[in-house]
């Protein structure tokens, strides 16, 4: 594995375990156990995540969206943090799946649907440095490169990734809900198919 250098531009500190988030003009770690795609003007990897601007909240108004910059004792930060992962039909658009830390909550949610239906892959777990963390399925969204504003590094500059195998089993249930919500089963809370023609049209016009 070799490291590129980061340029120091738009860091700023978050309040999630310590770690900085650096601005979209930065070149990231090359690492051959994962494939590499390009948001933002950002490389990014499978298994890192990354910030929505607050332009795609006013483009596409949907109550059912992770809501930005949670406000927290006041002062609004940063969050949600999204796991991305590109569409495997229309080329600049990609996938968000939201990160909770409310384990016990989302864990609750997931045994009820286990009980009902005997699976559930809308709520997927995994760690994310070391730390318990829900995959939100049920609230993903799509978007194009200029709506990240973000990607999320630890104090060396690094962006985090997680194991392999968590990025694997996020993505193919993610690519699973979605093919079945598109097919009409309700698994997915935003409005999801207006908002990735919306991206789509806005794409054919900028060619």
């Amino acid at each position: 594995m070799r490291h590129i250098n980061v340029r120091d531009k738009n860091i700023v500190r978050s309040p999630i375990c310590g770690l900085k988030v650096v601005g979209i003009k930065i070149l990231v770690r090359l690492c051959r156990t994962v494939e590499p795609y390009s948001l933002g003007g950002v490389t990014l990897e499978k298994g890192q995540f990354c910030f929505l601007n607050d332009q795609y909240y006013e483009d596409f108004p949907d109550k059912y969206l992770m809501r930005n910059k949670e406000i927290i004792e006041g002062i609004a930060h940063n969050r949600p943090c999204f796991f991305a992962f590109p569409d495997n039909v229309t080329k600049g658009i990609y996938w968000l799946v939201p990160i909770s830390s409310k384990y016990e909550k989302y864990k609750a949610v997931y045994d009820k649907k286990v009980e009902k239906y005997g699976r559930c892959n809308t709520i997927r777990f995994g760690t994310v440095l070391g730390t318990d963390a829900i995959f939100l399925i049920q609230n993903m969204c799509p978007v194009t490169e200029s709506y990240i504003s973000e990607v999320y590094v630890d104090k060396n500059n690094v962006p985090i990734q997680i194991d392999n195998r968590i990025v694997q089993d996020v993505v193919s249930n993610a690519r699973e809900v979605l093919a079945r919500h598109l097919r009409g089963a309700v698994l997915i809370f935003p409005d999801v198919k207006t908002i990735y023609n919306a991206l789509r049209e806005k794409l054919e016009q900028s060619k």
